[in-house]
């Protein structure tokens, strides 16, 4: 185990270091920003449309998970970066990479949601 903080001390600085990336985030990242925003408009709509706990639960996940990989592949892209701007074809894989993560898990959202949206008010 490596030296440092422990116990509260870790855990404070942790959420600390989150809060620094979340801001960062959303001060250079145009997509987290717009996400945010759809996340706002759809989570609470899924406590209005979901039937059931599980089915608000698995809506706001699909929601959350776009986020968590939007903020991944930012860090990607940032990494990237910082590594040199000539273009090399690894670093255009990893971004390209990143990308579909992101793609995927907007999939993600559209297949929970459409399942859901279909079970309760179209069968």
């Amino acid at each position: 185990m490596k030296p440092g903080k422990t116990g509260i001390t870790r855990i404070i600085h942790a959420c600390h270091y989150s809060w620094l990336g979340l801001k960062a985030a959303w001060r250079h990242e145009a997509a987290f920003r717009q996400e945010v925003v759809v996340a706002l408009l759809l989570i609470p709509l899924a406590f209005l449309v979901g039937q059931t706990a599980v089915q608000i639960a698995v809506m706001a996940m699909s929601v959350l998970l776009v986020i968590l990989i939007e903020l991944i592949n930012s860090a990607i892209e940032a990494v990237v970066d910082r590594f040199g701007g000539e273009h090399h074809k690894l670093s255009g894989r990893a971004k390209d990479i990143g990308s579909a993560a992101v793609a995927v898990a907007i999939l993600n959202l559209l297949i929970v949601w459409g399942v859901i949206l279909f079970k309760n008010y179209l069968l």
